[in-house]
């Protein structure tokens, strides 16, 4: 039988919670979709839940008092609404769950909020601008998938993508082995925009993702492994990790979250 665990708040009670003496929450956001053939709709949900579970792990393990919340599993998947039951929420009310949790917070004396997006069509940043100076929690912001280098990236996979590619199929493997069906994984090829900027990545639009894919995979996952998606895991599981516990560590003095005893680093030209 599995065993609780004191950093996931969906397992715990009033009691321990009250002992717990939180420091930061962490709030995974996914989304409900599909990832080519071969992986399920809720890709995004498993990856942002395994990867936040084990950076908790990790920091709780070294003294830092974390919350994991309940993860969100819908995403803004407007682009994908000619997939059937790709389930999208605008951002404007992904970012409305954010300030009402953080609002709780708050009520509850916690006050350090860390969003953790596992889905590349969420974009955080603007809602956070907002609340900021409206809230008391120090909310921040980390893409899971941004974390590693291009070098890391290269020497981990050989075929880059951004959707269902090598990268999210290995962690899908790692992570929820039984839901992936690689026999049915096409390729992950992409059509080219018919403009010049658009392909060299300079001008930017929405991309309707059925017109762009042919079944929705953007990067060839067919070289994917567990052991890949579990070298992956280990990275992830410590530098967020650590993030944690020295978020929680910090003290919210008034140059928070800045250094102040050190000296201001001139800018480079």
């Amino acid at each position: 039988m599995p065993k609780k665990q004191p950093w996931r708040l969906a397992e715990v009670t009033l009691k321990e919670v009250r002992k717990a003496n939180y420091k930061v929450a962490v709030l995974p956001f996914g989304a409900t979709e599909p990832h080519n053939l071969h992986l399920p709709y809720a890709t995004d949900n498993y990856e942002a839940a395994a990867i936040c579970d084990r950076a908790c792990a990790w920091a709780w393990k070294r003294g830092a008092r974390v919350a994991l919340l309940p993860g969100i599993p819908f995403g803004a998947n407007q682009n994908l609404q000619k997939f059937p039951l790709a389930i999208s929420l605008d951002q404007e009310q992904l970012d409305g769950i954010v300030a009402s949790v953080a609002r709780s917070l708050e009520n509850s004396g916690v006050h350090k909020l860390v969003v953790v997006n596992g889905h590349g069509g969420n974009n955080f940043q603007p809602g956070l601008r907002t609340l900021y100076g409206r809230s008391p929690v120090f909310c921040c912001l980390i893409n899971w998938f941004q974390i590693l280098t291009k070098a890391e990236n290269a020497a981990l996979f050989e075929n880059p993508g951004e959707h269902a590619d090598e990268m999210e199929t290995s962690l899908v493997q790692a992570i929820a082995p039984h839901t992936v069906e690689m026999k049915w994984a096409d390729n992950g090829g992409t059509y080219p925009s018919r403009f010049e900027g658009v392909n060299a990545g300079w001008v930017w639009h929405p991309r309707a993702w059925e017109r762009v894919t042919r079944n929705s995979g953007h990067g060839d996952p067919r070289k994917a492994t567990a052991a890949k998606g579990r070298k992956m895991l280990a990275l992830l599981e410590q530098r967020i990790g650590k993030f944690l516990a020295d978020l929680a560590d910090a003290k919210m003095d008034d140059a928070f979250p800045f250094d102040h005893s050190k000296p201001a680093i001139p800018a480079r030209r």
